[in-house]
């Protein structure tokens, strides 16, 4: 009767909530803009663009972009980065040095050669980490950004169960919570491989719940031998198992392109 309610509490409200929202975000069309030096954007756009949407990759203005690359020419545009700035428009600069021009964190720099091809792989991640769960719907219109992006998908949420796995102290409580949290992974990396987040993942989503008991039950068998390290081994299974749910369900996805 508690699995019942388990699985009942799992598929009710937060999925069809997350389904409005992935919905939502692709209706929306999300795209990028490069910017700074025209030859060295140009290049990166057709690179970003291959297979994918051209018009989710823009050469230009920033504004209503989802994020702006900006690529440092010889003399660094401050109004492009000013204006995305203002705009609230994430920014990734390619630059010769680690040195970030301004309104540029120093973590969205990406170091690259001006003699060199655009790092398009660093800045795909940098772009994946910066957007986080956000970047789901340009991954679906860019497989260019896909793998970075389902990457960090899979890890931040692998983290977010480790973190909840340690943090919570009664026994099984964290489960539901971390099995959702697993659905939430599963339906945003279907969605990131430009498959339609719709009740047809129905049965993939049992499986989830299903790992979601195995997952207690080692994590039950690990605290029986090991009473005194319910922390660690908790957080340890909170993210192994989140990991090996989310590579599984992203390679799934990939052979069904």
């Amino acid at each position: 009767m508690a699995k019942k309610k388990q699985v009942k509490l799992l598929s009710a409200g937060p999925m069809f909530k997350l389904l409005r929202e992935l919905r939502t975000a692709a209706r929306e069309e999300p795209y990028l803009v490069i910017g700074g030096d025209p030859a060295r954007a140009e290049e990166l756009r057709r690179a970003l663009a291959t297979d994918g949407d051209a018009r989710a990759v823009r050469v230009g203005s920033p504004r209503g972009a989802a994020a702006f690359v900006y690529i440092a020419p010889a003399e660094v545009d401050v109004r492009a980065l000013r204006d995305a700035h203002l705009g609230g428009v994430p920014t990734i600069a390619v630059t010769p040095g680690s040195d970030p021009p301004a309104y540029v964190l120093a973590t969205d720099v990406v170091p690259a050669d001006p003699g060199r091809p655009v790092p398009v792989d660093a800045v795909a991640r940098s772009i994946a980490r910066r957007l986080g769960v956000r970047g789901t719907p340009l991954a679906a219109r860019l497989p260019a950004l896909r793998e970075a992006v389902c990457a960090h998908l899979v890890e931040s949420f692998a983290r977010r169960n480790a973190i909840l796995g340690a943090a919570v102290f009664i026994p099984g409580a964290d489960m539901p919570v971390m099995t959702l949290n697993q659905m939430r992974l599963v339906m945003r990396l279907a969605s990131a491989h430009g498959l339609d987040a719709e009740p047809v993942r129905a049965a993939e989503l049992v499986g989830v719940i299903g790992s979601g008991f195995g997952l207690r039950f080692v994590g039950r068998s690990l605290l029986g031998l090991f009473p005194l390290a319910g922390v660690p081994v908790r957080a340890g299974v909170g993210y192994a198992g989140t990991r090996a749910v989310g590579e599984a369900a992203n390679r799934y996805y990939a052979n069904r392109q």
